[in-house]
């Protein structure tokens, strides 16, 4: 008897803990909203392989380089959006989007972010160097950056800045912001494709 006591004992113990644990422990509720970046250039197959292009993840300001939003009040104060946050970097998200966006636009299947190439298969390089990806104080999303093709085998290029402002609604919620991050890249990726 007492040795089925001693077996069984332990079985109890950790069934009476499992219990404890099912009323102590319960799911936490999380409140994030996750959002990610979307081509903004209408899909159209593409059939050529010209031109080849590779994008890489561009350099952002480490007040970007979050997983949260971030946003500006009217005094130009950042605001870190907690409860809003990117499914994937921002900076993979801006080359994945890019990619897409100037594929769409030249009917190339060849332009892709640099970490989706195997090998060394394109031409060209686009570097972004994003200095400002957020709202300002009149309600207008602000995207800031410089941008090149870089060619695989030749001379260095210079870079070429660009700037575009999206309107955003009145009391504008974080999707708003998101698209209209999506049309500033698609503005970005027109300016790009006329030099592709």
């Amino acid at each position: 008897m007492t040795t089925f006591l001693s077996r069984s004992l332990p079985a109890w113990g950790l069934a009476l803990l499992a219990l404890a644990s099912c009323s102590t422990f319960k799911p936490v509720n999380d409140p994030a909203t996750r959002h990610v970046l979307d081509p903004a250039i209408p899909f159209k197959a593409g059939s050529s392989s010209t031109p080849a292009l590779a994008v890489a993840r561009p350099s952002l300001p480490s007040y970007l380089d979050r997983q949260q939003l971030v946003s500006r009040d009217a005094t130009g104060s950042v605001k870190v959006m907690d409860s809003q946050l990117w499914l994937e970097p921002l900076t993979e998200g801006i080359a994945r989007v890019t990619a897409a966006n100037l594929s769409r636009l030249t009917g190339s299947t060849t332009i892709l972010p640099v970490s989706d190439f195997l090998t060394l298969d394109y031409t060209g390089l686009v570097e972004l160097r994003v200095l400002r990806f957020d709202p300002d104080a009149t309600g207008a999303m602000i995207l800031e950056c410089t941008w090149r093709i870089q060619t695989v085998r030749g001379t260095e290029l210079p870079y070429q800045s660009f700037r575009t402002e999206v309107p955003l609604p009145p009391g504008a919620s974080a999707a708003d912001h998101v698209k209209a991050m999506n049309d500033a890249l698609g503005q970005l990726a027109r300016k790009i494709a006329t030099r592709a």
